[in-house]
């Protein structure tokens, strides 16, 4: 199996395809398997039944997404969880943008990479979440969606927004019910009643200390500087 550290946890994968073997590589790690967190097995047999499920994937794309899969699972063993999100870092901190696909989260991420100095993308599609004394971090893992953009890092979560599209720009702090809702909404979930609960539990944890923010926005690089200055404004006067 081959060994990797992804959001501080030792991880070992049995790798057959390409796609999971190339995207792992800048988190490989050398560490006594005793020492294991996390260990993933996907079997052919497992494989070859979901691509029956689900044909127009290849085998090596059915691997790549369901280890991701099994990762977020197992993850919520460590305190942590994997948000459907875009997550950049600025200045030591780290921004989670959620919405459904197609709005246009890595888009607007990418206005930050463009714009605002000092920032950069930790991951495009799938960061971890993770409590280490009591902290909030999002990490880099290698299960990145189609753009493959991730870095493995680990920053102090500042604050997760949700985008609508929206003809000017303007961030406003969001409901802790509607929260909840559209948080849970954008988490991998598992159909066994002990993880969804566990997810539940992750997600009301992350709440109870970071805040979350909507965000209606357009594509302009304003957009940036509005999210960033929008999100900064009210985190401040909350302290």
């Amino acid at each position: 199996m081959g060994k990797y550290i992804i959001a501080g946890l030792k991880t070992e994968f049995d790798i057959k395809y390409d796609i999971l073997r190339g995207r792992v590589k800048d988190y490989e790690a050398d560490f006594d398997s005793s020492e294991t967190d996390i260990r993933i097995n996907i079997t052919d047999e497992y494989l070859e039944k979901k691509r029956e499920e689900i044909p127009q994937m290849s085998l090596a794309a059915h691997e790549y997404f369901w280890t991701g899969n099994a990762f977020n699972v197992r993850l919520m063993d460590h305190n942590g969880i994997m948000i459907h999100s875009s997550c950049v870092e600025k200045d030591g901190y780290a921004y989670l943008f959620s919405a459904d696909s197609g709005t246009g989260k890595s888009t607007h991420t990418h206005l930050w990479l463009k714009n605002l100095p000092g920032t950069r993308i930790i991951n495009d599609d799938k960061p971890a979440l993770i409590k280490e004394n009591d902290i909030w971090y999002a990490c880099g893992t290698p299960f990145s969606g189609k753009t493959d953009e991730n870095i493995n890092v680990k920053v102090p979560v500042r604050a997760i927004t949700f985008i609508k599209r929206g003809a000017e720009n303007k961030v406003s702090k969001m409901d802790v019910a509607e929260a909840i809702k559209l948080l849970f909404g954008q988490t991998i979930r598992s159909s066994f009643e002990d993880r969804a609960l566990k997810s539940l539990e992750t997600v009301d944890s992350i709440l109870r200390s970071v805040p979350v923010f909507s965000l209606e926005c357009n594509m302009d690089d304003d957009a940036a500087f509005a999210s960033y200055n929008g999100i900064e404004r009210l985190i401040k006067n909350e302290d």
